[in-house]
């Protein structure tokens, strides 16, 4: 874990015992040992990937796991070219031998302050709240966001904007990255699971009921 990027391939074959492991250093930074207790490196990022098929003899995050990844990115398959790119590169060369680095911990770090500086309206910080309400009472959810969702979904709304060089958050960057950011947290209730209902419908459903600050209309 003492290290700026952390990658847990195929994090369901892990067993419980070691996913659990990752709840103490992914929420407070640090990992504790026989009762002596080691601060993590800044910045800090725990990335994962999951296999969708051959589940057998897995073991799948638990909530409280779940509730501590940021988002949930579907990578699906590549396109066409970016296929016949991938095919060419491997054919001749690893390209792993000529990756370079694109920056260094210290600039990371001075990212995430600058991030830490976009502008917040109250009004999109009750649109953000609204929306995980409306999770907690919607009828096909059991289990609905939490408030280190809607946390997580301010934060990354401010990095959202961010890149697109803006100083102030969006309506419309939290309606981009709600599904990105809650869908893995949600618990359909049985009945909407057999009716073929998913997380992402759900939160579709939630997205259009959900009043937009006044902002967006403009």
């Amino acid at each position: 874990m003492f290290a700026n990027i952390v990658l847990g391939d195929e994090i369901n074959r892990a067993s419980p015992k070691t996913q659990s492991a990752l709840l103490e250093c992914m929420e407070e930074r640090q990992v504790t040992v026989d009762g002596t207790t080691y601060e993590l490196a800044s910045p800090f990022m725990v990335i994962a990937t999951q296999n969708p098929v051959e589940m057998e003899g897995t073991y799948p995050l638990p909530e409280a796991q779940r509730d501590r990844f940021m988002a949930r990115v579907s990578m699906g398959y590549p396109d066409t070219r970016a296929e016949m790119d991938m095919i060419a590169e491997h054919a001749s060369t690893n390209p792993l031998d000529v990756l370079t680095s694109v920056a260094d911990a210290a600039l990371i770090s001075r990212l995430v302050d600058v991030v830490r500086t976009i502008h917040v309206a109250d009004s999109i910080r009750q649109y953000a709240v609204d929306i995980a309400n409306a999770t907690r009472q919607h009828g096909d959810v059991r289990l609905g966001a939490s408030p280190r969702a809607t946390l997580h979904l301010v934060r990354a709304a401010k990095a959202f904007a961010a890149l697109d060089a803006r100083d102030h958050v969006l309506p419309d960057d939290i309606q981009t990255l709600t599904p990105l950011v809650l869908s893995h947290r949600l618990i359909l209730t049985a009945d909407a699971q057999i009716a073929g209902r998913t997380p992402e419908t759900v939160l579709s459903d939630i997205l259009r009921r959900v009043a937009v600050p006044a902002a967006a209309r403009v």
